[in-house]
């Protein structure tokens, strides 16, 4: 089989559990993409101890990863928006295809980007930027391909739902915040995650894969859930209702509505029963009705496998390009 060289930009939670995955499920891998993928080059601004590279090249220059012309495929796990938009663009001068699961790049920069890649005719793929290790993306544009999507709307962050649900039994929100920072399930700086901007960033990107349009971050609704108190929460619970914190796009006559704000569910829908760090997500298509997609939202090794899902993609299409 032909070999398909990859170069791993990160060595965070993520860039680790890919490193991982790949490594130990190489042979899996390769028979499922029909060649070889194999770890030319990592880059990172520090090492691991934790992590045995083998004898894989590392680096602390990520762009050792995009000019080595042996590689064809760019994982891009830096995170943030400039640096990876700058590393992302320069790869794809060079030619390369770009996996990635920074949607914060994509909701913020990926119009520059996609148009960028079309021209120099390669991929950029970022199922990963969406729900972790749910295969979100993948379904609603290809899965549902057939369908005239009308709704997306579910639960999008896993921090924002690891407080609403343990607030359920009377904790203030700061407490649980706290506890989720220690767990590891909040960053130390949690705006993203309870103010709604990464919930808005993975809608502005479900929108964009599922109704057609560009992605618009800008043009969306976004409240956070650091103003909900346990007595909101109770008060709910007593009406038949929990409050999740939902992303929401919507087909309406004048456009496509996007919001993310918390919601009273009623307790009896299949959403008001995800709790925890977990994500869900309903998608209603015109043919095949209500769908709903259910797993982990992040994680180590739960976000690798959505990473390396669309690594196989793009190596198969690179193994399949070289054999013509």
């Amino acid at each position: 089989m032909k070999d398909v060289n990859v170069g791993i930009c990160g060595l965070g939670t993520v860039g680790g559990g890919t490193f991982n995955v790949l490594t130990r499920n190489a042979e899996i891998i390769a028979g499922r993409a029909g060649c070889n993928i194999r770890i030319a080059r990592v880059a990172s601004r520090h090492s691991r101890d934790d992590l045995d590279l083998g004898n894989v090249p590392f680096s602390t220059d990520i762009y050792d990863v995009v000019n080595d012309p042996s590689i064809d495929i760019v994982v891009e796990l830096i995170g943030g928006y400039d640096a990876a938009k700058e590393l992302v663009l320069a790869a794809i001068a060079n030619g390369k295809h770009v996996v990635t699961a920074n949607k914060a790049l994509i909701a913020v920069h990926g119009n520059e980007i996609f148009d960028a890649a079309e021209k120099a005719g390669v991929v950029v793929a970022y199922e990963a930027g969406v729900a972790g290790g749910i295969p979100v993306i993948k379904s609603v544009r290809e899965g549902l391909a057939a369908n005239r999507i009308d709704t997306i709307a579910g639960i999008i962050n896993g921090t924002g739902n690891y407080i609403l649900t343990e607030m359920r039994a009377g904790r203030e929100f700061g407490e649980v915040l706290k506890e989720a920072q220690a767990l590891g399930y909040a960053e130390a700086d949690p705006t993203f995650d309870v103010e709604g901007i990464d919930a808005a960033h993975k809608l502005t990107i479900l929108a964009a894969s599922g109704f057609g349009v560009p992605l618009q971050f800008e043009k969306g609704f976004t409240e956070g859930i650091s103003g909900i108190t346990p007595y909101d929460i109770s008060h709910a619970e007593l009406l038949g209702y929990r409050v999740k914190h939902l992303g929401i796009a919507r087909r309406r006559e004048d456009g496509i509505e996007l919001r993310v704000h918390p919601t009273l569910v009623p307790q009896s829908h299949l959403i008001a029963q995800v709790d925890g760090v977990l994500n869900a997500v309903l998608v209603d298509g015109d043919a095949v009705g209500q769908t709903m997609y259910y797993g982990p939202g992040a994680g180590d090794e739960a976000t690798a496998s959505a990473v390396i899902a669309d690594i196989v993609d793009v190596a198969r299409a690179v193994a399949s390009n070289s054999q013509q």
